[in-house]
């Protein structure tokens, strides 16, 4: 079954993935209006709950492994659905484990840096899903269609020649397989918005007055530079869709599809991780058990001793007076796996009283001995001082 749902997954995000070494034309090439014919607007929701709940599952074995990390990064123009994508896809998943950055203007200290540097810093650890709202990709877009933003980063001569965006290319893909190999899934998503559908939003923006916080001037002066961002789009997907961290062209024009498509393709990146759950070892397996004893043994009279392994036994297969000789023989393991554990407990409390006791000893010990010590050094300063004195006064004489 869950094989199953792999393949469907990854047969549906298929058409969506740039292929790693292709030259790419955005406009050519992926249609901002796909929409998948066997998915209908009415039955959205039902799929786009299925990958919530898929990435809710992964996302839990993933913590608890704590050996990969994911990086989703997403890419768009204004308007395209970056936040909305964000907060639904993402609505089932333990907060505690994702962390969104969204990315501004470099500040003073950023630009101080390498442009690389504040990207760093917001990694994902491990065990933890980490969004880009925004990301080190503005630096080969924004920067590239606005040219003074290169200038801004005060960078030598040498490193602002005609194949700058060249070795971003070369440098981003590195960085992102210094993250793979060490266990880092990327996930980059490019919401893939048309100009016409842009320009309703943004008339939505206005006209809609609950909606005008989100308008910007800026942003609508930005379409004049449509050309400039399909190219830096284009040629961005050329160069950096690789084996190890691919693009995938999410088409935007319709917030619903999108959003299936985007928690398609993180959940299938989590199933490619296949994170378990930790095994125990055989020693706290044990440990679990001796816990387990004197739980049962703490059952209140008429109370099953454990629920969960009751409810696991049918109730016709046992015996009519199995209840009371299990309950007795479970009482006394429990009474004599409580007494030793009560015991250990004891032996470990003393030892670490032993050891806590010794450690302010020698704390005092060694108080003593700096109080000692600084006793001889004041005595030899006033004995140096009196013969300083004495020598003074014969000279006077």
């Amino acid at each position: 079954m869950a094989d199953d749902t792999q393949r469907r997954i990854a047969e549906f995000i298929e058409p969506l993935r740039v292929t790693p070494g292709s030259k790419v034309t955005l406009a050519k090439d992926f249609d901002p209006g796909y929409k998948a014919d066997f998915v209908k607007k009415k039955d959205g929701l039902e799929f786009l709950q299925r990958g919530v709940e898929l990435m809710t599952e992964y996302q839990a074995r993933l913590a608890a492994q704590d050996t990969y990390g994911v990086l989703v990064v997403i890419q768009a123009l204004d308007a395209a659905g970056k936040d909305g994508t964000i907060r639904h896809v993402m609505s089932g998943v333990n907060p505690q484990g994702v962390f969104v950055h969204s990315f501004k203007v470099p500040s003073a200290e950023e630009i101080n840096h390498d442009y690389l540097w504040r990207y760093t810093r917001d990694l994902p650890g491990r065990g933890e899903i980490g969004i880009f709202n925004r990301s080190h990709y503005e630096e080969v877009l924004v920067v590239r269609v606005h040219p003074e933003n290169l200038t801004r980063q005060r960078l030598p001569k040498e490193a602002r020649g005609r194949d700058v965006w060249k070795r971003r290319y070369r440098d981003i893909n590195d960085w992102e397989r210094h993250l793979a190999d060490n266990g880092f899934k990327i996930v980059k998503l490019l919401l893939n918005l048309s100009q016409e559908e842009q320009r309703i939003r943004f008339l939505r923006r206005i006209d809609l007055p609950d909606h005008n916080w989100k308008f910007s001037a800026a942003d609508a002066h930005e379409r004049t530079y449509w050309s400039d961002y399909q190219k830096a789009f284009s040629e961005m997907l050329t160069a950096t869709s690789t084996e190890w961290a691919p693009w995938y062209v999410i088409p935007a024009d319709h917030k619903w599809f999108a959003r299936i498509c985007a928690s398609a393709v993180i959940a299938n990146a989590l199933i490619e991780i296949d994170p378990h759950f930790p095994r125990v070892t055989a020693e706290a397996h044990k440990a679990l058990e001796a816990t387990k004893v004197e739980l049962e043994a703490q059952a209140p009279k008429g109370a099953a001793p454990d629920p969960f392994a009751s409810a696991a036994v049918p109730a016709a297969a046992e015996p009519r007076d199995a209840p009371q000789k299990t309950g007795k023989k479970t009482r006394k393991k429990a009474a004599k796996a409580a007494k030793k554990a009560k015991k250990a407990a004891e032996a470990e409390k003393k030892e670490r009283e032993r050891v806590e006791q010794a450690d302010r000893l020698a704390g005092r010990e060694t108080e003593k001995e700096t109080l000692r010590e600084d006793e001889r050094e004041a005595r030899t300063v006033e004995r140096e001082t009196e013969a300083g004195g004495e020598v003074a006064g014969k000279g006077a004489h």
